[in-house]
């Protein structure tokens, strides 16, 4: 039977890695010296391995146990990073985990048990911020006078949720042995082989998720194209009708380009950053739009606004009423003359509903996927767009520094965010990391972490 490329480039794998690893295997967890304390050792050593322990917190899990810990976090092939350190000067619990996440750079879920504190934060898109906050409580009031079964409880419930993939570095970091330099060629060849592939394979599930997201996106923009095209018919403006003026079908012309612009942009999308000058688009032909309707009913042209928030298909706002979403707090949003009406008299606006894994869910708390589509409709600005969706899992994202880097005015989707295990230096969400370290022996787990979990 013949033997496939993939097959043959594994089992070629196979026989160099196993040669190359003979007597050069390094432990999972090397305890540093007693001298080496701080944040940036903790830092250097996630850089190789997942497990560290300060030699002064040796007693709180002893090197045996860290092995375990860390060969259970290596065979999930996870980013999950666990320290072990004492109460000391070397480690401000105010900054730890921010610091540590900085220094070591990488993408992940980090865990510290300080003294008898324990804390842990994660990268939003590693794992949610209220699966991270709820596990940390749990194994906080659940083993809190017990190292070894707090961080054992932990990682295992982690690795089942935490997204992404061990970082590379763990598996070039070996020191120590006493092969030659024969099996040290060989485990950098595998170790570039099993590089390279895993590189493809991050990059092909990559490009499946921002396809998936795509997908998803074009069926809303599609919905919103159509709705415009019904509005152009709707009108029934004729260029020759009586007392049609030259300003008018210009106006209609606009509204015209603008549908056809946003049908060519949408059917060249090849990611879900290509979604955002399409939705710019259709906001731009509404307004065109609405300003022919203004010319031929002989009523004020209307301002230029951005789209009603709850459903930038009902066109471009007329004022701004004060709203809150369902639990979050009052905020000032856009809406169109029927939404700012039912706002004001106390009913509920007519709010676009997207369909999610969890079913039809308005548009602000669809995920991340919805940033490109959001920011084209309400201009792109960082700030502008984050507050008006505060408190809410779509304007948690579009709130961060980084949420429009990259793309000019444009929004940045999932898919460009670091997976977990990617190296992204200290380029991630502050509030991910925020706050220091409380509910110790005996508190209930509910300790001030700091930041806005959103």
């Amino acid at each position: 039977m013949p033997v496939s490329p993939r097959s043959r480039f594994a089992r070629a794998l196979a026989v160099v890695g196993v040669t190359a690893l003979v007597g050069l295997a390094p432990p999972a967890f090397a305890a540093p010296a007693a001298a080496d304390a701080g944040t940036g050792v903790v830092a250097e050593a996630f850089k190789k391995g997942p497990v560290y322990v300060d030699p002064r917190a040796a007693g709180q899990l002893p090197k045996s146990v860290a092995d375990k810990l860390a060969a259970k976090i290596e065979a999930a092939d996870k980013p999950v990073f666990v320290a072990v350190l004492p109460r000391s000067s070397d480690y401000p619990q105010a900054s730890l985990m921010a610091d540590l996440r900085s220094l070591t750079g990488i993408s992940g879920v980090y865990a510290v048990r300080l003294g008898e504190l324990f804390n842990a934060k994660a990268d939003h898109q590693v794992m949610s911020q209220s699966a991270v906050d709820n596990l940390r409580g749990a194994v906080q009031r659940s083993y809190a006078s017990d190292a070894e079964a707090q961080l054992n409880a932990f990682v295992d419930q982690a690795v089942k949720q935490t997204k992404g993939h061990a970082p590379a570095s763990w598996q070039d970091s070996g020191e120590g042995g006493s092969g030659g330099g024969l099996m040290v060629g060989g485990l950098l060849a595998a170790g570039a082989a099993g590089g390279g592939y895993a590189l493809y394979r991050r990059a092909k599930k990559r490009r499946e998720a921002e396809q998936r997201e795509l997908e998803a996106l074009r069926v809303v923009v599609d919905e919103d194209i159509t709705a415009f095209g019904e509005e152009l018919d709707r009108l029934a403006f004729s260029p020759s009708e009586s007392g049609a003026t030259d300003e008018m079908r210009n106006d209609y012309s606009h509204a015209l380009d603008a549908y056809e612009l946003a049908k060519q942009q949408m059917a060249a999308a090849a990611k879900p950053q290509d979604v955002q000058p399409v939705t710019a688009t259709l906001a731009d032909g509404r307004f065109a739009l609405a300003t022919l309707a203004a010319r031929r009913n002989g009523t004020p042209l209307p301002e230029r606004r951005v789209p009603c928030f709850f459903d930038p298909r009902h066109g471009p706002s007329v004022e701004d009423v004060n709203w809150s979403p369902p639990g979050g707090v009052p905020r000032m949003v856009p809406a169109c003359a029927e939404d700012a009406a039912r706002v004001i008299q106390g009913g509920q606006p007519m709010t676009r509903m997207v369909d999610t894994g969890q079913g039809a869910q308005p548009y602000w708390n669809a995920g991340p996927a919805y940033a490109p589509w959001a920011g084209g409709y309400f201009g792109g600005a960082g700030a502008v767009v984050g507050g008006l969706l505060a408190g809410t899992l779509l304007g948690s994202l579009l709130s961060a520094p980084s949420a429009f880097a990259g793309s000019g005015d444009g929004v940045s989707s999932g898919p460009d965010l670091p997976d977990g295990g990617e190296f992204s230096g200290a380029d991630f969400r502050a509030s991910d990391f925020a706050g220091g370290f409380d509910g110790g022996v005996g508190s209930d787990g509910g300790g001030d972490f700091g930041g806005d979990w959103g």
